[in-house]
């Protein structure tokens, strides 16, 4: 009986570690040759949004790959040069009401991104990042915009993070 356990248990484990490395996790990761980062100052080509809007953006970014990476910033010469322009910022009606007013208003912030990887070309793109937040008809944008605008800019730049690192 003791020997009918201990082959099902060698059985079982053998299966999982054979099944294991058939299939592998893959999440964002960064290629260890990538030492350094350049991140351009980010432009700002649309109407509307804060003044500020771009500079937020560009440290942001820069913050985000430090904090996240072992990637250095250098201005010359980068591993990774990441280029940018607002495309962008809109506020939209949503969710019309009966007595033709918007329950709802969106904000929605483009960002178009252009990666240039020195080190594998084929990992070079230029893409368009966008999110929005839906905020109640009753509060206008100057009140939800300083609470609205980060949200927006995190998920852009989790966005575009994964996209670099991403390997799915």
């Amino acid at each position: 009986m003791i020997w009918k356990n201990w082959i099902n248990l060698c059985v079982i484990v053998g299966s999982f570690i054979g099944l294991s490395s058939c299939y592998s996790f893959k999440g964002a990761s960064l290629d260890p040759n990538l030492k350094t980062i350049q991140v351009s100052n980010i432009r700002m080509e649309t109407a509307g949004g804060p003044a500020n809007l771009s500079l937020e953006i560009n440290e942001k970014l820069k913050e985000y790959f430090q904090r996240n990476t072992s990637l250095k910033i250098n201005n010359k010469n980068p591993d990774l040069l990441i280029e940018g322009s607002i495309v962008g910022y809109e506020l939209t009606p949503q969710a019309p009401t009966g007595d033709d007013k918007a329950g709802l208003n969106r904000i929605t912030l483009r960002v178009q991104f252009r990666l240039t990887n020195r080190l594998d070309e084929d990992k070079n793109f230029e893409q368009e990042f966008s999110f929005y937040q839906d905020f109640p008809q009753s509060q206008t944008l100057t009140q939800v915009e300083k609470a609205l605008i980060p949200k927006l800019v995190d998920q852009i730049i989790l966005d575009l993070f994964n996209k670099i690192a991403g390997d799915w």
